[in-house]
């Protein structure tokens, strides 16, 4: 059984995403005015780059903590290469924090990270961020 972690802590999303080359990004044609809409992770050399558009970590968090998402992911493939498995879904209690203020650029956040089973995180709903 494959194993991921989840997380709100924005670094520690921050440091993922870069070690593996991805950039913070939203479906194209989602969202509205300050609403980005459906959020993703973009990754060179994947399909993406037809559907998506690239957001700065800023925006990105914002729409993020609005709509009350966690992020799971994953270090290692099961034959222990680097992962680029990631999904957002919603909080659950697990992720409450108490405290926490937000990233913003040069500003560590606070949050909690803990492991899931990829099993039950696939029964989860994908978030769409949309108000």
């Amino acid at each position: 059984m494959a194993s991921a972690s989840r997380t709100t802590d924005h670094q520690t999303i921050i440091d993922w995403v870069e070690d593996r080359g991805g950039t913070p990004a939203h479906v194209k044609r989602t969202g509205a005015k300050q609403d980005p809409g459906i959020l993703r992770i973009d990754f060179p050399g994947y399909s993406g780059h037809e559907s998506l558009e690239p957001l700065d970590w800023d925006t990105w968090f914002d729409a993020f903590e609005a709509n009350r998402l966690a992020f799971i992911y994953q270090e290692e493939t099961a034959t222990g290469e680097q992962s680029r498995f990631n999904k957002l879904v919603r909080r659950g209690p697990e992720d409450e924090m108490s405290g926490a203020t937000p990233h913003r650029r040069g500003e560590r956040r606070k949050g909690r990270t803990s492991r899931v089973d990829l099993n039950r995180a696939s029964e989860e709903e994908q978030t769409q961020s949309s108000r």
